[in-house]
């Protein structure tokens, strides 16, 4: 047995280990979650029977071949974009049923393309010219009313979910990259894996991690896309850089090699259009602001916006790095904000920190009338796993809104924020910590059990798709994925 003395001070030394301990374990008052935007309003298909109809489509078109399909289809694209092509001649409102009548065409012909492999690059390039009219015609929209921000969701976000419920039945074709349109640049430019990037594009991606999923998915309008990367081309060398805010560690500058190594499934090049009034001024202007950006960042330590508060450039989440100096330069980018209702959607994320709900969803960027989609890419290997992820977030979204909160190991709370201060210790001096700066040891914790929740469901429902797609003989269509990610949730809740 030790001393007596030193008995008394070992007892000394645990007790006051398990009084900080305690201490440390106390949870703080939960912040307050912010109000819903004024006027915002969600999006919903609504049109499960028109989906599904689709789908018994394909059933019959796939049984007669396409031998038999080949020719119809064959008239039907070329019908469609001769339409398509008048429409750059013409101008419509955001209600017209012109476009109506497009998108159910466009929807109509995925039965008949997931029949014939051949047809699909044309059905791709469909979606590009697609994609690109609707654009045009959003030129002299108001982009804050909800008639023209819903048009063009549907016609950019349904078409790309047409089109890759079509990839997916032939996943060995090669459309992982498709074009747009090159719009004119005066700027500096990089070939990048055979695309040509210019000095001020911004690049929006979606990574493969479920807070990625819950980025892209947790909005009024759920999109494809959850992180933005501004562009920068050394007009001298040539080199190419990306300027990016990152949660473990700000705002930070990467090749564009190590941009492309970091774990991304979707990627959409962007370009503000040469007629822009500020741009025909001066023609430099996108790299004016990408400079401005690289050299505060090589300046300055700026951390990770965690509150989504676009107006404040002290902070800068991902979005921010390429509005906030396009702002100073005379452009203000997402002419029509993105905004969160959802109470129980709003309520988790208030948990990881957010503060702002009407912000500017990386997603979003891509209905800015400004902006030219230049070219798009996929990891045609992760496609499906994409769709997984995402049909898993919108049935955890359904559940949120039901009541369900995000938990996390109470007990784990006090050695989480011993890593909070150690983290802060090195921030204070350049350095990352295991928390995040800007995040609290709670956030942190119901991070990393959302996380593993979210993969835990996507493996469940990723089997129980294998066993499907075995049964019927194809990949189960979007809708059906959901309807897969809701039976988990429920059973797993």
């Amino acid at each position: 047995m030790p001393p007596p003395n030193r008995a008394k001070t070992i007892g000394r030394a645990l007790a006051a280990i398990g009084v900080l301990y305690v201490l440390l374990g106390v949870p703080t008052p939960e912040p307050p979650v912010a109000p819903a935007p004024q006027n915002a309003q969600s999006f919903a298909w609504n049109r499960d029977a028109y989906w599904r109809e689709l789908e018994s489509r394909f059933v019959a078109s796939e049984g007669a071949g396409c031998d038999q399909t080949g020719a119809t289809l064959a008239l039907r694209i070329e019908a469609l974009d001769t339409r398509m092509a008048a429409l750059r001649n013409t101008t419509t409102a955001p209600n017209s049923t012109i476009l109506d009548s497009l998108e159910r065409q466009f929807f109509e012909l995925a039965p008949l393309v997931a029949t014939c492999a051949s047809r699909l690059p044309d059905y791709a390039r469909l979606q590009s010219t697609l994609r690109d009219a609707v654009k045009r015609q959003s030129r002299r929209w108001d982009m804050r009313t909800t008639s023209a921000r819903t048009r063009i969701y549907r016609s950019l976000y349904g078409s790309r979910g047409a089109l890759e419920e079509v990839m997916l039945h032939h996943p060995d074709d090669g459309t992982a990259l498709l074009a747009g349109r090159d719009e004119p640049s005066a700027t500096p430019a990089a070939n990048v894996e055979g695309v040509t990037i210019r000095s001020g594009d911004m690049l929006v991606s979606r990574g493969g991690y479920p807070t990625s999923a819950l980025i892209a998915r947790g909005s009024d309008f759920p999109g494809n896309f959850s992180h933005v990367a501004l562009v920068h081309v050394d007009s001298a060398t040539g080199t190419a850089s990306t300027i990016e805010a990152h949660i473990e560690r700000g705002v930070a500058i990467s090749t564009a090699e190590e941009y492309l190594r970091d774990k991304k499934r979707r990627i959409l090049l962007l370009r503000p259009r040469a007629d822009l009034p500020a741009l025909v001024a001066d023609p430099l202007l996108p790299h004016r602001a990408a400079s401005q950006m690289l050299a505060r960042a090589r300046a300055e330590r700026v951390p990770y916006d965690f509150t989504m508060d676009y107006r404040d450039p002290a902070t800068l989440f991902c979005s921010e790095v390429a509005s906030s100096v396009y702002r100073d330069n005379g452009i203000t980018l997402w002419t029509g904000l993105s905004t969160i209702s959802a109470a129980g959607l709003r309520r988790w994320l208030s948990s990881f920190g957010v503060r702002h709900f009407e912000t500017q969803e990386p997603s979003d960027l891509e209905y800015d009338p400004q902006l030219v989609v230049v070219a798009e890419w996929r990891d045609r290997d992760a496609l499906a796993a994409d769709h997984i992820d995402n049909a898993v977030i919108d049935a955890m979204l359904e559940g949120a809104e039901a009541g369900d909160v995000l938990h996390y190991d109470w007990y784990r709370l006090p050695a989480a924020r011993l890593a909070k201060g150690y983290s802060w210790i090195l921030n204070r001096f350049g350095g990352v910590g295991p928390i995040p700066e800007g995040m609290s040891a709670r956030s942190a914790l119901r991070n990393q059990s959302f996380s593993a929740r979210q993969r835990a469901l996507a493996a469940e429902v990723t089997t129980r798709a294998a066993e499907l797609e075995r049964e019927q003989g194809y990949p189960p269509p979007y809708w059906a994925l959901l309807d897969l990610a809701r039976s988990v949730v429920a059973e797993r809740s």
